[in-house]
């Protein structure tokens, strides 16, 4: 990650925000302290983790539902 001052960032914003779009990420100093980070934004294609599927959890045997039926249809 490079850094850059945000007055040099003010003066470059277009050369910045090119290499941004190319792949690069900055950190961006005000008065020697990180105020911002700058990183290419995600693909449109690219989902965001927790909005992914995740995976299926699958229990050997009968099911809760056909268990809780068979018991009803064998109690008086």
């Amino acid at each position: 990650m490079k850094t850059v001052t945000f007055s040099e960032f003010r003066k470059n914003a277009s050369g910045v925000l090119d290499l941004v779009e190319k792949g690069e990420s900055f950190r961006v100093l005000r008065h020697g302290k990180a105020i911002a980070r700058i990183g290419p934004a995600q693909r449109r294609g690219a989902r965001l983790a927790w909005k992914r599927a995740g995976l299926r959890l699958v229990v050997a045997g009968a099911s809760l539902s056909r268990a809780v039926l068979k018991e009803r249809r064998s109690s008086p």
